[in-house]
């Protein structure tokens, strides 16, 4: 690329595919492990995702709530279907959004006035009502403690059981990888090249009604290019001067200043470090020693697409995503063509890198999504 630094350099359209998501351009912590092969999702039982939800309805209050198994929905079709039966969109209450192509298990909440309509949502076809509650107040975004997911993989390769445990063997010392997933990209695998336009003041389709899906696909994929680069480096499980980490345990958050202390804790898995989604709020790393800092490895990133950070401060208010996930409470069953993998993972947290890594599959690389938030 040449030109000045700035998304108004970028023109070639030969370029853009450095905006578009692709697994087979970020390494996987467990590379040097072979993967068990086999098939993913080959029909919607395959993959069962059940929310952790931060609280449970107490049964009183002024808000209904019910716990939903859908297949072949996701959680804006359930709204839609909410909305066509009176319930006004924004009084519907969801802590995440879910898949269409899955078994999904999920609460949802509206006022106690439209109870009726909520229960009713077992006649739509793929759709049970698995309980109904009330509690004092509606249902939040982020009210999650994370998801449990069961996949099963079909037809892998002799030898599976001792390449999985390996893998989850590593995945236990070092953490995931927590990249976005390939969904945040959107369908077309174009939303970031329409952030792009948009910072350059073009106008893209969907108008301001999609721009903040835009941004935030060009924010991931920043993230994501990141945490390639610090995969790259051999500083996946350090810290560097600079960085914000959180405590994987209380979720506090605290600025390194004795980088070879906290990678020992890094190391523990007791603490990973925080990389930016840029915007107002966020400007990423605290700048240190040039070269040998958090910071500077954002800017190195940034400047390979010709982006600054004060690009994004009109558009986003910004945050910041921890870079690794613990996967919890693993198991392996074996089952007549193949095995059952159960994980669970903190909210946010894309499954399609765990089994990514898992597999080391071409369908996970590049196949339908298999995450949820």
């Amino acid at each position: 690329m040449t030109g000045q630094p700035g998304p108004q350099s970028i023109a070639s359209s030969a370029e853009w595919d450095d905006f578009r998501f692709d697994w087979a351009v970020l390494p996987a912590v467990t590379d040097g492990l072979a993967g068990t092969g086999g098939q993913t999702r080959v029909c919607v039982d395959d993959f069962v995702v059940s929310e952790i939800p931060r609280f449970l309805p107490d049964g009183e209050g002024e808000f209904a709530y019910a716990y939903v198994e859908k297949r072949e929905l996701n959680t804006h079709d359930l709204a839609a279907a909410l909305r066509e039966r009176g319930v006004p969109y924004n009084d519907v209450g969801i802590a995440g959004l879910k898949d269409k192509h899955a078994v999904t298990r999920q609460w949802l909440s509206v006022p106690v006035g439209y109870s009726r309509q909520l229960e009713a949502l077992e006649q739509l076809e793929g759709v049970q009502v698995l309980e109904t509650s009330r509690h004092g107040s509606r249902l939040r975004r982020g009210q999650l403690r994370g998801n449990r997911f069961e996949a099963r993989v079909r037809q892998p390769e002799p030898g599976w059981n001792a390449r999985a445990c390996a893998i989850i063997r590593r995945l236990r010392q070092a953490g995931l990888p927590n990249y976005f997933g390939p969904q945040r990209f959107g369908r077309f695998n174009s939303n970031a090249i329409d952030a792009v336009r948009l910072l350059r003041g073009e106008k893209v389709p969907g108008g301001r009604r999609l721009n903040d899906f835009f941004i935030s696909a060009l924010q991931s994929h920043l993230f994501n290019l990141n945490l390639k680069r610090r995969i790259e480096l051999g500083v996946y499980d350090r810290m560097l001067p600079g960085d914000r980490a959180r405590r994987h345990d209380t979720g506090g958050t605290f600025i390194v200043d004795d980088a070879a202390a906290a990678t020992e804790r890094a190391q523990r898995l007791e603490i990973s470090a925080l990389l930016p989604l840029y915007g107002r709020k966020v400007s990423g790393a605290v700048p240190q020693a040039p070269g040998e800092d958090a910071a500077s490895l954002e800017q190195e990133v940034l400047a390979r697409l010709y982006l600054r950070r004060s690009d994004f401060r009109p558009h986003a208010r910004g945050d910041w995503r921890i870079s690794r996930a613990r996967p919890e409470d693993v198991s392996l069953r074996p089952c007549a063509d193949g095995y059952i993998v159960g994980f669970t993972l903190p909210n946010g947290s894309y499954a399609t890198s765990f089994l990514r890594e898992l597999t080391k599959s071409a369908e996970e690389f590049g196949g339908p999504p298999a995450g949820n938030r």
